[in-house]
């Protein structure tokens, strides 16, 4: 939908109409308006050939938009809001709808409909209702604007009888909108003009005798009638029965002039001759006769010249829009994928007002040149923008839109290419870097695995060598109380082994020696330590794999301290236990 400015009334404003499905012509292609029938309506938009305003409309119309300025406070006194008036235009199945609203309140959601006031229309609404004529405009209103309900209002400038009613949206009604104006449109494009329709009209008829009383003496009638009446239909036989030219019509107007002037001429002298009293009756009947075919005559060529001259309008106009057709369709052959929507050019409006043939025919002429230069420019501006759309090929996914591209202006065309061509860069940037993210994370997320397997890997290893830990411990606690329980003899021949050697005096001498001081002088040579622990015999190599060395030495005899000589002593218990202990486990 689109708010357009333009004033109800101006020459734009009725351009747009001439273009435009309005709201205030759907009660006429529905067949309900009681002001133009749906055959008028299709004729008017198919030729652009509007009716001749005359005073007396015109007159009515300045009237009611009086009325309606009258009565806008009252309207916004009942809505408790400002109204604005407005020209509202969008395309709804690709049609191109308009309603000129005669107000609307700042949100949009409350129209106004005001109509001149008239006794019916008064007592309709005296009784709440609006009349079904007035629905399919205020439907349409209220779908191309949007709002929720119309306030429809009748007044003639006084405000004690201006009376008003609601009216709210009807699916039912809203629903024929589209198929209505579908219809119409079908129509309009199938529309052929038709020849105007034979003036019938009664032969004329001689007028019966008048009933004579009685008249005494003679009554003489002298004059010209028959000879004036043969003159008469001769000269009516001489005026042209289908007029087609400039000529014919000039001629059969003055004719109808001519016999008004006949008219006139019978009377005139049917008076005088009753003046003269001499043969009234049969002067009377030939008098009337002449003036009844004087008179008819002109009736019917007077009808024939309007319904000629509205057909050679319509033939004309017609003609013109078929040559403006064509000439769309050969610039469309040019043009290929888009659709050359030209605007038709109003040649109904350029010959209003106009009589004389020729001078429609400039009219119209100098209209149609007017309307193919207009299509030719805008046919070579699409051509230049379709180059334009074609020279990055790489980027017609960005241009699906053409049919409107093609329509604009080059440089608001470079501007819109060259700003769906950089978003599409910074789409596919953005693309790019999310997919690198995606990968990251994926890349992430894969090393996270592998690392969670390596530890699981590991975990899992650690767990396997502390139960391997675990099960050995438990298997050599249950082997040491096996052995255990199986080796206590040998044990106890082990500990009464040790018993016994605890008596030879140089085991005693190993085991009782006390350690000397912690600063005692090397004194002991490891002849002197091994002729105390005889039979076991000591080497150096062997008391340095204990960790003893000597500390000093003395004529290259190695010195050993007395605490030296106890860690010995402590080792060779040890190393005896531990024998001990592997002849018990291998028992």
């Amino acid at each position: 939908m689109k708010t357009l400015t333009l004033q109800q009334g101006s020459p734009e404003w009725a351009a747009h109409r001439a273009r435009s499905l309005n709201a205030s012509e759907l009660s006429a292609a529905m067949g309900l308006s009681s002001y133009i029938t749906r055959s008028a309506l299709v004729k008017q938009k198919a030729t652009g050939i509007a009716p001749e305003i005359d005073a007396a409309t015109q007159h009515r119309f300045n009237k009611g938009h009086e009325f309606e300025a009258i009565a806008r406070p009252w309207a916004e006194e009942i809505i408790g809001e400002e109204l604005f008036p407005v020209v509202l235009a969008g395309e709804f199945d690709a049609l191109p709808l308009s309603a000129s609203l005669d107000g609307q309140t700042l949100m949009g959601d409350v129209t106004w409909e005001h109509k001149s006031g008239n006794a019916k229309l008064f007592a309709s609404l005296d009784m709440g209702v609006i009349p079904e004529e007035y629905h399919p405009q205020m439907e349409q209103g209220l779908m191309i604007s949007g709002a929720e309900k119309c306030l429809f209002m009748a007044s003639s400038g006084d405000k004690d009888t201006m009376r008003y009613a609601w009216y709210e949206s009807s699916p039912t009604l809203r629903a024929k909108i589209i198929p209505t104006w579908m219809q119409l449109q079908a129509d309009i494009e199938a529309y052929v003009p038709t020849e105007p329709a034979a003036t019938v009209t009664a032969a004329p008829i001689e007028s019966l005798p008048a009933v004579v009383v009685q008249v005494q003496g003679a009554l003489t009638v002298a004059g010209n009638l028959p000879a004036f009446g043969q003159a008469l239909r001769e000269f009516i036989a001489r005026i042209p029965a289908k007029p087609e030219t400039d000529q014919q019509f000039a001629d059969a107007e003055a004719a109808c002039k001519a016999l008004k002037k006949a008219e006139e001429a019978l009377a005139q002298a049917e008076d005088g001759a009753l003046a003269q009293i001499s043969d009234v009756e049969l002067m009377r009947r030939t008098v009337a006769d002449l003036k009844e075919l004087a008179r008819s005559t002109r009736l019917a060529t007077e009808k024939l010249v309007k319904a000629e001259k509205d057909a050679r309008r319509t033939e004309k106009v017609m003609t013109a829009r078929a040559e403006f057709d064509k000439h769309v369709a050969r610039l469309q052959a040019d043009i290929k994928g888009v659709r050359l929507i030209v605007p038709m050019p109003d040649f109904g409006g350029a010959i209003k007002g106009l009589s004389s043939l020729a001078s429609i025919d400039d009219k119209l002429t100098a209209a149609l040149i007017a309307g193919k230069a207009e299509a030719n420019t805008l046919a070579g501006r699409i051509a230049n923008n379709l180059k334009t759309l074609d020279s990055v090929p790489q980027y017609a996914h960005l241009f699906a839109d053409r049919q409107d591209l093609a329509y604009k202006d080059a440089e608001t065309l470079e501007l819109l290419m060259q700003k769906r061509v950089d978003a599409e860069a910074a789409r596919i940037e953005a693309e790019r870097e999310r997919i690198r993210q995606e990968e990251e994370r994926k890349a992430h997320e894969a090393a996270e695995r592998q690392a969670e397997a390596e530890r699981s890997r590991i975990r899992a290893e650690e767990q396997q060598k502390a139960q391997a830990e675990a099960a050995e411990r438990e298997a050599a606690a249950r082997r040491e109380r096996i052995l255990a329980e199986a080796a206590k003899p040998a044990v106890t021949r082990a500990l009464e082994e040790i018993e016994r050697h605890k008596s030879d005096p140089r085991f005693a001498a190993v085991v009782a020696s006390a350690p000397a001081p912690a600063d005692e002088a090397p004194t002991m040579t490891l002849g002197a330590i091994n002729e105390r622990l005889h039979p076991i015999s000591l080497s150096a190599a062997g008391l340095a794999e204990f960790g003893i060395e000597p500390p000093a030495t003395r004529k290259a005899a190695k010195l050993y301290s007395r605490a030296q000589f106890e860690q010995a002593c402590r080792a060779i218990v040890r190393c005896a236990t531990d024998a001990l202990r592997g002849e018990l486990d291998a028992a």
